[in-house]
C-alpha cells in the first residue's frame, strides 16, 4: 500500500510545481530586482528569486547525492538572468523528481517521510508561497492558487510545519487548546499548548468543537496560515487567542 503524502495526488503535485515554477519565472522577469518583499522584511525581489532558484539545486542534489550537501550554487552564473537561474533550476529538479517513484526513498528531514514524494509537495508549496511573494513585490494582484494545491498546502502547513517543524525547534504555545480549520470538505485540527503540538486530519464536527474555527475559501486559508494574507482575510468563531497563537506559531516555523 503506498504511503499517504497528503491529499493531492502526487502525479499533479508534480505536474503543478512545472506550472508554478514558470509562472514565478515569469513573475521575476517582468518586475524589478530591488522590490522589497512585503512578507519577507529585508529581502529583495532578487533575492527571493535567488533564494528559490539555490533551493531548487540543493535539493535535486540531495536526491541525487542521498544527503544534505556542503555547497551547491546559489547565484546565477555571470551574466545569466535570474529567470534563467529559476528555469535551469527548475528543470533539473522536476527531472530528478520525474525520474523516481514518489515511493522511492529519498534524504528528506522530516522522518515520518523519507521518500521522493515529500520533495514533490514540499516543492511546490515553496514555489507557490514565493510567487505570491514576488507578485506583491511587484505590485500585482496575486494570481490564484488552485483549490486542490491550496487544500493540500494547508494540510501540509499544518502536519508539517505545525505539528513538526515547531517540535524539532523546541517551540510550543503558552495557553492549551485548539484551532479547527474548515476549508471546503476538508477540515483538520490544530492543538498548541505548553506541552503539545500537533495537528491532524480529521471531521467536520471535531473541527466544530475545537475552541476556535477558522474557514475561509481554501486558498485564503492557505495564504493565511503562510503569512500572505491579512489576519483579518479569514472568519475566526471562538474567543480569538487560540487562532491567533497558530498564526504566530507558524510565524516562527516558516521563517
Amino acid at each position: 500500500m503506498s504511503r499517504e503524502h497528503g491529499p493531492v495526488d502526487q502525479g499533479r503535485l508534480l505536474t503543478a510545481l512545472g506550472i508554478e515554477g514558470r509562472l514565478l519565472a515569469e513573475a521575476v522577469h517582468a518586475a524589478p530586482t530591488e522590490a522589497p518583499v512585503p512578507a519577507c522584511p529585508g529581502w529583495s525581489l532578487g533575492e527571493v528569486a535567488r533564494h528559490v532558484g539555490s533551493l531548487y539545486r540543493m535539493v535535486r542534489r540531495r536526491l541525487t547525492d542521498g544527503r544534505s550537501p556542503d555547497d551547491w550554487p546559489r547565484e546565477p552564473e555571470p551574466g545569466q538572468s535570474l529567470r534563467n537561474f529559476l528555469e535551469t533550476g527548475l528543470t533539473e529538479l522536476l527531472d530528478e523528481l520525474a525520474a523516481h517513484d514518489p515511493e522511492d526513498r529519498a534524504d528528506t528531514w522530516w522522518p515520518a517521510d523519507r521518500t521522493y514524494g515529500f520533495w514533490r509537495r514540499r516543492m511546490l508549496h515553496e514555489t507557490v508561497v514565493h510567487r505570491v511573494d514576488v507578485e506583491q513585490a511587484a505590485g500585482a494582484e496575486p494570481r490564484g492558487v488552485p483549490e486542490d494545491v491550496a487544500i493540500d498546502g494547508i494540510d501540509e502547513v499544518l502536519t508539517l510545519w505545525f505539528g513538526q517543524k515547531l517540535p524539532m525547534l523546541g517551540l510550543t504555545g503558552t495557553k492549551a487548546g485548539s484551532v479547527g480549520v474548515r476549508a471546503g470538505a476538508h477540515s483538520w485540527i490544530a492543538r498548541a499548548g505548553p506541552v503539545t503540538t500537533e495537528a491532524w486530519r480529521c471531521s467536520a464536527e471535531e473541527a466544530e468543537a475545537a475552541d476556535d474555527v477558522v474557514t475561509a475559501k481554501p486558498a485564503q486559508i492557505y495564504l493565511w496560515l503562510w503569512g500572505r494574507a491579512s489576519l483579518t482575510s479569514v472568519t475566526v468563531r471562538g474567543v480569538h487567542d487560540q487562532a491567533a497563537q497558530l498564526w504566530a506559531l507558524l510565524r516562527l516555523a516558516t521563517r
